[in-house]
């Protein structure tokens, strides 16, 4: 059947069928030119060229915007006294092979575990990640500035080089009452 062209009872009801569906292909202004081609037997129509965009598209950023540097903690003084190693960390918890869900579902439990035990100091292993943006590592800094975390963690601080660096947290937690 290649080739081959409409009669005109053919054409007139294929340009009813297609004036009951939705148009994906000409605009509904050239509806009467597509007819016109139909019924004189054209095998097709030319394709009109889509109109510019009016709203120009926004330019990405190449790199994720960097997290805020650390507030340090309440009492330095703590901070002190664990990096050199007058202050036990109570636990320690490693978000090594967590995605962010789970992440940021198991840290809250953890945390409010080890201040029910009676902890002050636990160190939160984030891992840097490439370049130092690991997407832990942000998630977490953002997750301790939340109001949920506000009413566990009394400060934070980056740990010392042999308890991982800039890969890792001391985290500060309140008394219970």
């Amino acid at each position: 059947m290649k080739g081959r062209r409409l009669s005109e009872e053919e054409a007139r009801a294929w340009a009813k069928v297609a004036s009951t569906v939705k148009r994906i292909g000409p605009r509904e202004a050239s509806l009467p030119e597509f007819q016109a081609a139909l019924e004189a037997g054209e095998a097709e129509l030319r394709e009109e060229k889509k109109p510019a965009r009016k709203t120009p598209l926004r330019a990405v950023s190449p790199e994720p915007p960097a997290p805020k540097v650390p507030v340090p903690p309440a009492d330095r003084g703590r901070e002190k006294r664990v990096r050199r190693g007058k202050l036990d960390i109570a636990a320690t918890f490693d978000l090594h092979g967590h995605t962010q869900i789970s992440a940021a579902r198991a840290l809250p439990g953890f945390l409010i575990a080890q201040q029910a035990d009676g902890a002050r100091c636990v160190l939160v292993i984030t891992g840097k990640g490439r370049e130092g943006q690991g997407v832990l590592r942000r998630n977490f800094l953002l997750w301790l500035e939340s109001p949920e975390a506000r009413a566990l963690v009394s400060g934070y601080a980056e740990s010392h080089p042999k308890h991982g660096g800039s890969g890792a947290f001391y985290v500060f937690l309140r008394r219970t009452e």
